[in-house]
Parts: structure tokens; sequence; C-alpha cells
């Protein structure tokens, strides 16, 4: 089940990140509505697929998965990409688990599941760029571009996400699947 809020956040972080990789992606650094809308097309599906994949995977382990917008951290993106940075780093969105049901399945397997959903949804994201990008020689410049994009950003979304540092989603898989093992 996917809750209004959880609907407005989706848009409002999407038209956020979209504003965000503009600048990355148009070198001008010029506003135009075309590059807003391809970045925001480009970029804000491999964040929420990302989450999703955390949220329908707990949900399936009876746990109660909310996807939410990080303001704080995309207005900092916003600065960041308004000062034309070169390193831009925000989190854009969370999901919050919590397992307050009876249905609940608490395990460390669960637990390390749930946090691998959505790096490997990206990594699925990625390989899915590859094939097209590999098997598709004909594609527009506006196409190669987007495949591109999501093909970068995806695997990048992936590595960093399963680094084992707190509060990435690699500090979770890890130390649970050594758990479940021992």
């Amino acid at each position: 089940m996917i809750y209004v809020q959880e609907l407005v956040d989706m848009v409002l972080m999407t038209l956020i990140v979209g504003f965000i990789f503009m600048f990355i992606i148009n070198k001008e650094g010029k506003f135009t509505w075309k590059m807003f809308i391809f970045s925001a097309l480009a970029i804000a599906p491999a964040i929420i697929l990302h989450e999703l994949g955390h949220k329908i995977v707990g949900i399936l382990f009876g746990y109660t998965a909310v996807f939410h917008a990080e303001y704080m951290w995309l207005g900092i993106g916003v600065v960041l990409a308004l000062m034309r940075s070169p390193i831009i780093f925000f989190v854009p969105a969370f999901v919050t688990i919590s397992c307050a049901t009876a249905a609940c399945v608490d395990t460390p397997l669960a637990r390390a599941a749930i946090a691998f959903a959505g790096p490997f949804v990206n990594l699925l994201l990625f390989f899915t760029a590859l094939i097209v990008l590999k098997t598709h020689k004909d594609l527009s410049k506006k196409a190669f571009l987007f495949w591109h994009l999501t093909k970068i950003v995806n695997i990048f979304l992936f590595i960093f996400n399963m680094l084992p540092i707190p509060g990435f989603d690699g500090s979770k898989v890890f130390p649970a699947v050594i758990q479940a093992i021992f």
C-alpha cells in the first residue's frame, strides 16, 4: 500500500532531484524545462525504485514500511548544486521499517533481505541500461544519454549503498548475513 503522503514525497523528491541534477547534466548551468524534465526522469526512478525495493521486501516480511523524502538533505543538495560544487552528496529519500505486528518475521535473514533489496534494484537497473546500450546501437543522442545516466547512477547507488558504513545499506546487509550464518 502506498499512502498519499508517500506519493507527495515521491513527487516533491523527483522535482528537487531533477532540479539538482539539471545543473550537473547541463554544463551551461542554466535552468531549462527540457533539461529539468530530462534529469528528473533519468535520475529519480533510481532513487524511488531503490526505496520501493526496501518497502516491498519489508512488507513481504510483515514489516510496516513507509517512504519519506529527506527534505533537509534535499535542501543541502540544492544548495550544493546552486554553488556549482564539484561534489554533491545528499540523501534524497529513505524508508522507515518497523516490526510492530505479529505477522512480522524479524530474523537476521529478513533484515538482510530488506537492506539488500534497494541496492539489488539498482543493480537490476544498471544491467538493464547496460543491455540496452549494448544491443541498441541506433539510439538517438538523447536516448543514449538517458540510458548512460541510468547506468552510471544505478551502479553508483549500488556500490555506494553496499559500503559497510553506518547509515548505508551495506552496514545492515553484511552483519545480518553473518548473524544468519553463525
